[in-house]
């Protein structure tokens, strides 16, 4: 698997780095599956615990499997940052962010009295689910997708602009058309019908009662329904970019000029060239492959 992360030095930091970093041995794939269940079970601990009936009877329990989780994941933090050669560039990542996330609330909660902070305890409680978001880095297909998503951004941003332009005009109409009785008091207001009238969500607390507003929610339904699906074949596209990129090399063949041909792949699909120019053909005839190897001694020539 590709890694942009290095380690800081050879011996315990590199065996280290090979373990947390890596896949391809047992015992890296033993950790991560080891990980990956901790994960699991610190989401599910959170989520138990914030049932009010569970959270009466096991309080006292769950309290401590949430600080067990915590020093667990500060203890495999701190092992990350001490096998790496640079563990600032890892903190500023996506996922060594989110691993500070998922340790940071349980240890504020320490400094932040209760008492008079309710609110904000428990939105560091509820910041805690986040770590579901660890996941990630252990699906290889994560990355493609956080990398389709950042190509994609650009055009899907386009698209929602067109939509709030589009919101915001449907929005002043319905307003200027609908009496103030029927929810419609303020633009804004307008905004929120617009927008889930758009989406064909339909929640029904803001109705239009005459006719012609009736009209132009038709038309804002049939609006939503065609456009839809423009986010959704923009980052389909990207999806399917990156998985060529990632299975498919653009290298030609020399023989055929075929430019699609699966990374580590040695003959062309379509007329069996050798595609190695570094190493000569294993099958091919004595004399074609002294040839080939003194041309590339000469440079090419």
């Amino acid at each position: 698997m590709n890694n942009p992360f290095k380690p800081a030095a050879e011996g315990l930091r590199t065996r280290i780095f090979q373990v947390i970093f890596e896949s391809d041995t047992p015992v890296a794939k033993g950790f991560d599956v080891a990980l990956i269940g901790i994960i699991l079970a610190s989401v599910l601990v959170v989520m138990l615990d914030s049932v009010a009936a569970w959270h009466s009877d096991y309080g006292d329990l769950f309290y401590w499997l949430e600080w067990g989780f915590t020093i667990a994941f500060t203890v495999e933090l701190a092992v990350r940052l001490y096998c790496l050669d640079k563990p600032l560039t890892y903190l500023r990542s996506f996922y060594g962010i989110v691993d500070v996330i998922a340790i940071l609330p349980t240890w504020l909660m320490l400094i932040i009295p209760g008492a008079q902070s309710l609110v904000v305890v428990r939105l560091l409680r509820v910041l805690r689910i986040f770590r579901v978001l660890r996941l990630m880095q252990f699906v290889g297909e994560g990355r493609l997708l956080v990398e389709s998503l950042r190509r994609a951004w650009h055009p899907i941003f386009l698209f929602l602009f067109t939509v709030f332009m589009l919101v915001t005009i449907f929005a002043s109409l319905i307003y200027l058309i609908e009496p103030a009785e029927a929810g419609f008091t303020s633009i804004p207001q307008a905004i929120y019908w617009a927008i889930v009238t758009l989406t064909t969500v339909g929640y029904g607390d803001i109705v239009p009662v005459t006719p012609l507003g009736q009209g132009l929610s038709v038309m804002v339904m049939l609006t939503g329904y065609s456009i839809i699906v423009v986010p959704t074949g923009v980052f389909s596209a990207e999806v399917i970019r990156s998985i060529r990129q990632e299975r498919y090399s653009d290298e030609a063949c020399p023989g055929c000029g075929h430019d699609r041909h699966e990374r580590g792949a040695k003959y062309c699909l379509k007329c069996g060239t050798w595609l190695d120019e570094e190493t000569p053909d294993p099958n091919a005839p004595k004399d074609e492959r002294e040839d080939r190897e003194g041309n590339r001694e000469n440079g090419g020539d």
